[in-house]
């Protein structure tokens, strides 16, 4: 039992890996396979295609990135504000990394499956969305601190800080390089503070202006 489970894993991990670096179209069950280190058998013994393994690779990624943004110092700050900021903080961290290791698995397959494959789009664009309402209850909780009677709403804010991140993921894989996308995100900081000035008085008088 722990061996099959080991060899699910193995697959999994797999698809996250070539699917990031290769993209959907030239990821096959055989590089698949190949790069897990498990036969064919293997693979059709837990997946019974290749779409099938894709939709649980996204509930894996999904668990993955959801443990490592709740373990992440930023996660831990008692200001809501200092959260949202220490999200792009941490993005910009990671950018470091080579291209395929820090862009998102979703974004990656949604570009080329949004047509072609319904599940698999699906599929994306709930754990796109279930990422941006957890950061959309930061933002919210700090609305309320610092711009509480500002006319923008968290969520839409979330949106716009994943389109920033996604849109600096295809540049980074056109260019084979992070400066556009850590510029982009530089920007996106200094926008947050706009937004959400650290300054409780500023909202205060917002809405006694209103």
């Amino acid at each position: 039992m722990q061996q099959q489970a080991a060899s699910q894993t193995k697959l999994l991990q797999s698809a996250l890996t070539t699917i990031r670096r290769k993209g959907y179209a030239a990821t096959t069950v055989e590089t698949i396979c190949d790069a897990a280190g498990v036969t064919k058998g293997s693979f059709f013994h837990h997946f019974r295609s290749k779409e099938d393994l894709v939709l649980q690779a996204v509930e894996f990624w999904n668990r993955f990135t959801d443990d490592v943004f709740a373990k992440a110092d930023f996660a831990k700050a008692p200001d809501p504000r200092d959260r949202v900021l220490g999200y792009v903080e941490f993005r910009l961290a990671i950018l470091d990394r080579e291209v395929s290791d820090f862009t998102c698995l979703l974004g990656t397959l949604v570009q080329e499956t949004y047509q072609s494959h319904p599940a698999v789009r699906a599929a994306c664009d709930n754990g796109m969305s279930g990422h941006i309402a957890r950061l959309t209850a930061d933002i919210t909780a700090a609305k309320a601190i610092y711009a509480p009677c500002a006319s923008w709403t968290p969520e839409s804010v979330g949106y716009f800080i994943q389109a920033v991140l996604q849109g600096s993921f295809i540049f980074a894989k056109a260019k084979l390089d992070a400066q556009v996308a850590r510029d982009n995100l530089v920007h996106l900081r200094a926008y947050l503070t706009t937004i959400l000035p650290n300054d409780n008085q500023g909202g205060t008088e917002t809405c006694r202006i209103q």
